[in-house]
């Protein structure tokens, strides 16, 4: 449904986009999935509304841990096949990166409006279609001998993949959600920079070149100036000028941390099992 507004997805017609009874189903969709997230995720020691101390709590909430991660996992350990599907389930969202963030772009006004854009240009890549995040994840599944055609692999993915790639979507085209988008854009980039580093690592013990490694290396810089400008002014500036949004600012950032956290756990999981994190070809 959300592929409709993005024709990102061929198959689905464009005059579905508003069509009433489709715009039915998905708000009736959303509210359940809505209801789950918000049950799922408690905001706790909500700090003051200024941009400081939003950012100095986001940055605790993101902060790694120790434990197993499919990054470290990655780096060290995944087999040239568990490459691959990790690519295939990154694929979902990262062909159409940052899109559903934009979706925020004319809900927002002031210092928040500008930061997003600030971090937005970067993945669109500043004008040059070549460096445009998604155009370079291209090039990486490419040169790892996969399809690089948006949806190639949406039926191989499991539900939970697509439930963080539908969160987003969700929380980006609801205006009375931005808040939520906005927090969750924060926490995304404040988790990327390290595990992208040892993504990057991972391809390069398996002798791929920079076609494939460039991705990863992009976001290792990018990322770590991005979670400083999403952390302060865009989710800080935010709470500031309108502390009502606060708390859906935090439990946007804690969904980020709660869905993205249950793919990692699938696919590690299931690769700690020897089995494969996909669903099986039809």
């Amino acid at each position: 449904m959300y592929g409709l507004h993005t024709g990102a997805l061929p198959w689905l017609h464009e005059s579905w986009e508003w069509d009433p009874e489709t715009l039915r189903a998905r708000a009736s969709i959303e509210r359940a999935f809505e209801h789950e997230l918000r049950s799922a995720i408690t905001v706790d020691r909500p700090p003051t509304p200024n941009a400081e101390a939003v950012a100095e709590w986001l940055f605790a909430a993101t902060a790694p841990t120790a434990g197993p991660s499919l990054a470290r996992f990655v780096a060290k350990t995944a087999t040239l096949e568990q490459l691959h599907e990790f690519l295939m389930q990154r694929s979902i969202y990262t062909l159409r990166e940052a899109d559903p963030h934009s979706w925020a772009i004319p809900r927002l006004t002031g210092r928040p409006k500008a930061a997003l854009v600030e971090i937005q240009a970067d993945e669109y890549g500043g004008g040059n279609p070549e460096r445009m995040h998604a155009a370079i994840f291209g090039r990486t599944l490419r040169g790892a001998g996969l399809d690089d055609t948006y949806g190639a692999y949406l039926d191989r993915v499991p539900a939970v993949t697509l439930a963080s790639q539908n969160m987003m979507s969700m929380f980006g085209l609801n205006r009375r959600l931005r808040g939520a988008i906005v927090g969750h854009l924060a926490a995304f980039e404040m988790t990327s920079s390290i595990p992208n580093r040892q993504y990057g690592d991972g391809f390069r013990r398996h002798g791929f070149d920079d076609d494939v490694t460039r991705y990863f290396d992009e976001h290792v810089e990018a990322d770590a100036v991005h979670e400083q400008i999403a952390g302060r002014d865009l989710a800080g500036a935010l709470a500031e000028e309108h502390p009502e949004l606060l708390h859906d600012i935090l439990f946007g950032a804690l969904a980020c941390l709660e869905v993205d956290g249950r793919v990692g756990d699938h696919i590690l999981g299931s690769w700690e099992r020897g089995e494969s994190s996909l669903r099986a070809a039809r």
